[in-house]
């Protein structure tokens, strides 16, 4: 089985719902869609819960609708019990699977297995909570019915647990880009362990990475800080962008970006660090530099509140965290037999002549040496983000990775080109990789037809994963193959861009026709499966 999360607007109000205008995030409405597969990633279902649900908030054409009224029983999409918790899944989910523990504590996978989604959270403002301290924080659901949960409705919607808070949180904190492992392999003494990675903002230039661990599959955390807390100087303006993964011998490792000031440097500058535990993550050592990257800031774009790094052209997509580290590790999950414990990290940046790459180094001693950044992705295309996937074997390197096939854009008419693409290069024994060959290319599409909520710039997200077994793999990325250019829009991106200023925005179900049953602001995550080409 194979499941996906998703920031998914499926239970927000439509946009003609109040203002035309606006296509606002419904207030106390959650994001964190979840979507299943029962034939390794070849189709998808998504399951109907209860909930707090804006699906019924249509409106009219005009903007002299009466503000939504959300169902609190109404159809969702997205992962369940928040709304009845007090809290808001608030998106940006990262999923992992570990093995059960049984009634004694211990954990085996004879037990079965559990579905640990991670995703942001905050209070919620429609009823009375106490439950989170902070503006957001990082919350994990747990099911161990996944066949249950996908069905949906009141059974379904019981097979998952309460969320549970694992970011430590004061009035202060600001938890974000979380990322979640099991330590899957049961020839580690830490078997069961499960980690959470974070970005931790405290307020007053202090940004610390944070990592959450359980013991007792996800009932309790402690969090420890594993980086160092400053986060304003001449060389250091923050760190994230974190992944957490663990070998056969259960040493867990965090891999994280710490940049440079952007004002200073130009393109922004970056450092990639690893921090490892040997104890489960009781004690983490000191963040060791594995080495420099060039974030692939082509411009800097106007988003409705502060400036974001952008790739394709004027406003386009972010790229915030493009050049952040991504890391698989070749554990031998579910036992740890044949492990390699080689690390493969791949990440997208600039090269010295500021050409955009899709990058791969590994290292076979734990992070203490590593290859030296190979590009390898297909002539022509202009990296977003990458992720890796290592077989537990060690024989196999998978890549998935988006990419912008058309050049930066100094205006908003032109089209513009995004794609996903699935590589795949043997291993050899001694873990040197093999050359990349393409497995899939996906369909083309423009990134214009893609939104943020307050139409100011596209939007795609840092959302290509993929995971393998010895036999096979799947991987996700961002798509707009099914999004429709909206020319309204593009002519008030440009203007918006230079006043900053939201006067002449367009309504998008009235002044974006759909084209060819495609529309506007539809941009999805697309996904491929396929069994290891090296298998006869």
């Amino acid at each position: 089985m194979v499941v996906a999360g998703a920031n998914d607007n499926i239970d927000e109000e439509a946009c003609n719902a109040g203002d035309d205008t606006t296509c606002p995030f419904t207030l106390g409405v959650s994001g964190s869609g979840v979507y299943f597969s029962f034939d390794s990633g070849a189709s998808w279902t998504q399951p109907t819960y209860t909930g707090y649900s804006a699906r019924g908030c249509l409106g009219v054409v005009g903007n002299a609708d009466p503000p939504c009224a959300p169902n609190p029983s109404g159809p969702i999409g997205t992962v369940p019990k928040y709304f009845e918790n007090g809290l808001v899944a608030d998106g940006d989910p990262a999923l992992a699977f570990g093995p059960r523990p049984a009634s004694n504590g211990t954990f085996s996978w004879s037990n079965g297995s559990r579905l640990y989604y991670a995703n942001l959270t905050s209070a919620n403002p429609t009823v009375a909570s106490t439950l989170l301290k902070g503006a957001e924080g990082i919350a994990v659901s747990r099911t161990d019915n996944v066949a249950t949960a996908a069905a949906g409705n009141v059974a379904g919607k019981a097979a998952w647990m309460d969320p549970v808070i694992v970011s430590k949180q004061s009035s202060a904190t600001f938890a974000d880009k979380e990322q979640i492992w099991a330590d899957n392999a049961s020839s580690s003494p830490f078997f069961g362990n499960v980690y959470v990675c974070f970005e931790k903002f405290n307020g007053a230039g202090a940004a610390p990475m944070a990592v959450s661990t359980s013991t007792d599959g996800g009932t309790t955390w402690a969090t420890r800080q594993i980086s160092p807390a400053h986060n304003v100087s001449p060389s250091h303006f923050g760190q994230s962008g974190c992944t957490v993964r663990t070998d056969s011998h259960g040493v867990a490792y965090v891999f994280y970006e710490q940049f440079q000031n952007a004002s200073v440097f130009s393109p922004p500058m970056g450092t990639h660090f690893m921090v490892t535990s040997v104890d489960g993550g009781i004690s983490w050592s000191r963040p060791v530099a594995i080495g420099r990257v060039t974030d692939p800031c082509v411009a800097i774009q106007f988003d409705g509140t502060s400036g974001r790094c952008v790739s394709d052209g004027i406003a386009g997509a972010r790229n915030d965290l493009s050049a952040s580290p991504s890391v698989s590790i070749a554990n031998g999950a579910p036992t740890g037999a044949g492990a390699t414990d080689e690390l493969a990290l791949t990440y997208t940046g600039f090269d010295a002549n500021e050409n955009i790459h899709v990058y791969v180094r590994t290292s076979t001693d734990g992070g203490a040496h590593w290859t030296d950044p190979a590009a390898v992705e297909t002539a022509g295309d202009r990296g977003y983000y990458s992720a890796p996937a290592l077989s537990p074997d060690g024989k196999d390197l998978y890549l998935v990775y988006n990419a912008f096939t058309t050049p930066f854009r100094n205006n908003t008419t032109d089209p513009r080109g995004l794609v996903g693409v699935v590589m795949h290069a043997d291993v050899a024994a001694n873990g040197t990789v093999g050359a990349m060959t393409e497995l899939n290319r996906g369909a083309v599409g423009d990134p214009r037809a893609s939104s943020q909520n307050n139409q100011f710039m596209e939007f795609l997200g840092d959302y290509v994963y993929a995971a393998a077994t010895n036999d096979y793999a799947v991987a996700v990325w961002n798509d707009t193959r099914n999004g429709a250019d909206c020319p309204a829009v593009d002519t008030w991106r440009a203007q918006a861009q230079t006043t900053r200023s939201i006067a002449g925005r367009p309504a998008p179900q009235q002044d974006c026709a759909p084209v060819g049953g495609k529309f506007f602001g539809n941009s999805d995550i697309f996904g491929w499966s396929g069994l290891d080409p090296s298998t006869p």
